[in-house]
């Protein structure tokens, strides 16, 4: 699944988002809007993490939504 399928349907992703990234706040989860770049910004800043680390976790996180979707 290409991200541009999970920014559509958002509302779909978002709890299984917020599963995944406890940290951040149910009004994050929202306002990303699917918005990848945005999600990273947030993920990076709540965990203290290296961008490329966010971006790896939002990559696996999205290989999951493919396979939770099957």
């Amino acid at each position: 699944m290409n991200w541009s399928t999970i920014e559509e349907r958002w509302r779909e992703y978002a709890a299984a988002a917020k599963q995944q990234w406890a940290k951040l706040s149910e009004e994050q989860i929202v306002r990303t809007r699917g918005k990848r770049e945005y999600l990273a910004k947030r993920v990076q800043e709540a965990y203290g993490l290296s961008s490329h680390e966010a971006e790896r976790q939002i990559t696996d996180w999205q290989a999951r939504q493919v396979e939770r979707v099957r």
